[in-house]
């Protein structure tokens, strides 16, 4: 008899801990009030980058195993991912280079792409004293999470629309409970560390921009051309507020046009979600409840969900794998 996994939350987390458990032969149902497009998951720029998570001596291990899952979806044409080049820039002083990016290939650059520079005529001088650049995976979620859940679906999975305000919810049939909830994980097992951290970002029409350009600010700017569109960003405060902001899409507007020396471009959509940042760090633990059951936490990524989402949740199955066999 197959071992049944009840995921909480269907953002890149839950869904990607759906793929890996229910391709392991799991019988997996995800229960989520929110799916889709309506995430925090679908807000995201999700480039790959290990970015606002903690800590470092975890975050960057899982990110770099994460890095290779995504290299390998990057030859399905169907998954939504790509390989870009990401040009990572500060404002003033020198930007020093991860040994992790090293690694990865990573050099120094000054300049922002040449012919986004040239948009108006000319050349201008760049806004940026010194930046690197490196190839990542761009990560498109108006495809992938669609990408992922037929995924899911072909290997058996299903998602279940409610919302569960507390893990003893699941019904009793299920083997484990896995607790991807993001922000939620707030309330559904008060745990105080997690603190929203606002993102906003605005939509545009698709530019002629071959390179992802980031400047982790102040202010955070960044543009990340995607197959029909870019993404204008952003902001990241501590707020619980998903509703959009037109000061925010302003401001965001602005910089990026500046930064990339255009006209500014008609706004398509705004989208606003809340990163789990966790202060203590990723939460990546089994956890035993009264009566027996367990439930196994994936939570507190921060602004890494996509970076985090492969190892995180082979993790999670492994974890889950070897309880199994101490039973």
């Amino acid at each position: 008899m197959r071992n049944r996994a009840a995921i909480i939350g269907a953002g890149v987390s839950g869904l990607t801990c759906g793929v890996v458990f229910a391709e392991h032969g799991w019988n997996v149902t995800i229960f989520a009030d929110e799916t889709g497009q309506q995430t925090t998951s679908a807000a995201a720029a999700a480039v790959w980058f290990p970015y606002d998570a903690e800590p470092a001596e975890k975050i960057i291990p899982w990110s770099l195993a994460s890095y290779e899952n995504f290299r390998e979806l990057a030859r399905d044409s169907q998954s939504g991912v790509s390989m870009i080049e990401l040009r990572q820039f500060t404002r003033t002083g020198e930007i020093p280079i991860p040994d992790w990016a090293k690694n990865l290939g990573a050099h120094p650059t000054s300049v922002i792409p040449n012919a986004v520079e040239g948009s108006r005529g000319g050349t201008r001088k760049s806004p940026f004293s010194t930046g690197y650049a490196l190839i990542v995976p761009l990560i498109d979620t108006t495809i992938y999470l669609d990408y992922l859940a037929n995924r899911f679906s072909n290997a058996g999975g299903t998602i279940q629309s409610a919302h569960i305000s507390k893990v003893e919810e699941i019904p009793r049939d299920f083997d484990l409970i896995v607790n991807c909830a993001g922000i939620g994980a707030r309330e559904l097992v008060h745990d105080s560390e997690l603190e929203p951290h606002r993102g906003q970002v605005a939509i545009v029409p698709k530019l002629d921009l071959a390179q992802a350009i980031v400047c982790d600010g102040p202010p955070l700017m960044y543009a990340i051309p995607r197959t029909h569109d870019c993404v204008f960003g952003g902001t990241n405060s501590i707020s619980e507020n998903r509703e959009p902001s037109s000061a925010d899409t302003t401001a965001i507007i602005s910089e990026c046009s500046h930064v990339l020396g255009i006209d500014p471009p008609r706004v398509i959509s705004v989208k606003v979600g809340l990163r789990p940042f966790r202060k203590s760090g990723v939460r990546l633990e089994r956890e035993k409840l009264r009566a027996g059951r367990a439930v196994l936490h994936n939570y507190g990524h921060g602004g890494a969900g996509f970076t985090l989402s492969w190892a995180c949740a082979e993790e999670a199955w492994a974890i889950a794998s070897r309880t199994n066999q101490e039973l």
